[in-house]
């Protein structure tokens, strides 16, 4: 564990803070590094205030509902987003900053990630929408790079 790289080490945050997500159906978690330090974290699941997805706060993940449908009936937040939210909250800037996550970004998150003015991503798993998600960044001039 002395020999970790700093890509390994942020990876490794994102997939501890993972284990803290409340989702039913995945855990995920994110970590926004700038100059170095972690500046914000978020994991998957509801908003705050609503009751937990494991514990019945969203219909959707409670259900038998195949990965990828009904979407939009999802309460929960995405690691990502939460983490890009969670500054946001405090008032730091994410302009500029390293988003390293431990499932590759949806697409709808890739935009999100855009306008916060992430410049780089780094995840661990890939995702049924890799491939807009990867286009999208791309075009937009964020590097995104799968860890493994």
């Amino acid at each position: 564990m002395k020999n970790l790289t700093w890509e390994e080490y942020f990876i490794e945050v994102a997939k501890l803070i993972a284990k803290k997500s409340s989702c039913a159906k995945r855990q995920i978690g994110a970590v926004i590094v700038k100059d170095g330090m972690i500046v914000s974290t978020g994991y998957n699941g509801t908003p705050r205030g609503v009751k937990n997805c494991n514990q019945g706060g969203c219909e959707r993940c409670s259900s038998d509902v195949q990965s990828g449908q009904n979407l939009h009936e999802c309460l929960c937040v995405h690691a990502e987003e939460n983490a890009i939210v969670q500054a946001a909250y405090q008032g730091i800037s994410t302009k500029g900053s390293t988003l390293y996550t431990s499932l590759c970004p949806c697409l709808y998150c890739a935009k999100t990630i855009v306008n916060a003015g992430i410049r780089k991503v780094f995840y661990n798993q890939g995702y049924a929408m890799d491939t807009q998600t990867i286009r999208l960044l791309t075009e937009a001039k964020v590097d995104i790079e799968k860890y493994s």
